[in-house]
């Protein structure tokens, strides 16, 4: 034997590579789905990975600081198109039997060719994310929710072929999760979203409760919106619950994990009283290990209370 590295093997180091940073990003980034994604099969549970790091370099690209400002929105834009146009090229390279320098978006690639991601999916997450470059507030609940058409539900839609679904009719809970997702998201972010000029609450909201968050305190007004806004939050998982049972058995106990694991953040910001403003409201470390390790142990049970919302 030469003990030459062939093209081939060549080609698989790069590729494995890219799924190590891809898994690294989320581990950093994205616990939740970190913590989901460790009860599915290798495959799968690294193309989770890569479509998280997909949703993660874009939005990093938007929420970088200073990124919405007046002499960088520009800048901004040319860079997201800029990695919407390396996204491409990488999906055909790879397409092609190629590899591209980059070895994190050869496994994105690899991962939206061998699950089947519709191409669609990419189009209304990008369209999106370009909204963040001019779009700071939203006047109404369905303004928000079209936004989110192309940054949350769209997410579950990618997801959905990783986790390989026993049933079409999973996918509305699937978008009905990526909506719940990431209004959570946007509930404990309030602080930091209005460190980059924006708000998520509805303007509307806002003003019928008479609650300004641009004052950064807890004032009953506050209050108010802010479990109103849960309330919608929690009817969104309700919704999503229903899919649960249409994934196969390594699949729902991930998605339930995550469901469980997101759903919290809800309460600990009512157990904050509200205030999303002094720290980031987290689920800590042990917490998301014991509900994964019960996933483990008993899925049935960990599902059927997610849907019961008792866990």
């Amino acid at each position: 034997m030469s003990g030459r590295t062939t093209t081939g093997e060549r080609r698989q180091e790069h590729l494995d590579e890219g799924y190590r940073r891809c898994a690294r990003l989320t581990r950093e980034f994205g616990t939740t789905y970190w913590w989901g994604a460790m009860l599915l099969p290798r495959p799968q549970r690294r193309q989770v990975h890569a479509v998280y790091a997909l949703c993660r370099l874009a939005d990093d690209i938007v929420d970088a600081p200073s990124a919405t400002t007046a002499d960088r929105a520009a800048r901004t834009g040319a860079a997201l198109q800029a990695f919407v146009d390396d996204f491409s090229r990488a999906v055909d390279t790879v397409r092609g039997g190629g590899s591209v320098g980059d070895p994190v978006l050869t496994a994105i690639a690899d991962t939206v060719l061998a699950s089947g991601i519709d191409g669609e999916c990419f189009d209304r997450f990008f369209q999106a994310m370009a909204m963040d470059l001019t779009t700071t507030s939203y006047e109404t609940f369905d303004d928000l929710m079209g936004y989110m058409e192309g940054s949350a539900a769209v997410i579950g839609e990618m997801m959905l072929p990783v986790l390989r679904p026993l049933s079409p009719e999973a996918r509305e809970p699937a978008r009905a999760l990526g909506f719940a997702f990431q209004l959570t998201n946007f509930l404990r972010d309030v602080g930091e979203d209005l460190d980059r000029g924006r708000v998520y609450v509805p303007q509307a909201d806002l003003r019928r409760f008479g609650a300004d968050p641009w004052l950064r305190r807890v004032t009953p007004e506050w209050r108010q919106v802010l479990a109103f806004q849960i309330e919608r939050n929690r009817e969104l998982y309700t919704a999503a619950d229903a899919g649960i049972a249409l994934l196969p058995r390594d699949s729902a106990r991930c998605v339930a994990t995550a469901r469980v694991l997101y759903s919290r953040i809800l309460d600990r910001i009512e157990a904050a009283d509200y205030d999303v403003f002094s720290d980031r409201v987290r689920v800590p470390r042990p917490e998301k290990a014991w509900v994964a390790a019960t996933t483990v142990v008993n899925p049935r049970r960990v599902s059927r209370l997610a849907v019961e919302g008792a866990v």
